[in-house]
């Protein structure tokens, strides 16, 4: 498939973050209560068995912005290689949002974190080069997929909604003007409401 999609976990109040991200809570406070349907939570049923599958289906290539790839700010410093360990999930090439070179970084199991400094339409033009048929997903954060959405560029949007309130943090839908999806499917579950929207204009 050679859409561009977005899979996202958010809060009922539209937070894909908590506040306060660093090294110790990388979704900010609280936010890891928007992932439980994922993370193994007793509860889990199979309609979160089934996202985690809609979540993990192979894409051509990805795109994150520099606040999901780590922790560090400004000037890169030491080794920083993101949260995955040394086999990241994506298995192809990941385009990340910064404004500070790098080199890029070869990971095991296919993934390389390519940095782009040029903006998210760039980053979104080599994706969309690079994964070819095979179709690009916007990986996250908040930031990214609100330049995705407001580009335009988003044809199928996953999210999962939990049913948690987290007053503050990141949002996915500040400032986008207009949504034009409509839900084809959806899944439920004590941890979340995962509804996949598709583009209709």
């Amino acid at each position: 498939m050679s859409d561009t999609t977005c899979h996202m976990s958010i809060s009922l109040d539209g937070f894909a973050a908590g506040p306060d991200q660093s090294l110790d809570d990388p979704l900010g406070l609280r936010g890891i209560e928007v992932h439980r349907w994922l993370i193994g939570d007793e509860r889990a049923t199979e309609a979160d068995a089934v996202a985690a599958q809609w979540l993990m289906r192979p894409r051509g290539a990805y795109v994150m912005g520099r606040n999901m790839f780590g922790p560090v700010r400004g000037e890169w410093a030491g080794d920083w290689r993101g949260w995955w360990g040394a086999e990241p999930p994506y298995h192809a090439p990941v385009f990340v949002l910064t404004h500070h070179p790098r080199e890029s970084i070869v990971m095991e199991g296919g993934t390389t974190f390519h940095f782009v400094t040029d903006g998210f339409d760039a980053a979104y033009a080599l994706a969309r080069q690079t994964a070819g048929d095979a179709g690009v997903d916007i990986a996250g954060g908040a930031s990214t997929v609100r330049q995705a959405l407001a580009a335009g560029v988003v044809d199928e949007l996953t999210l999962d909604i939990a049913p948690v309130l987290l007053g503050s943090g990141e949002r996915i839908f500040d400032g986008i003007p207009s949504f034009g999806m409509e839900p084809v499917e959806v899944l439920h579950s004590p941890l979340a409401t995962h509804i996949r929207y598709r583009r209709t204009v």
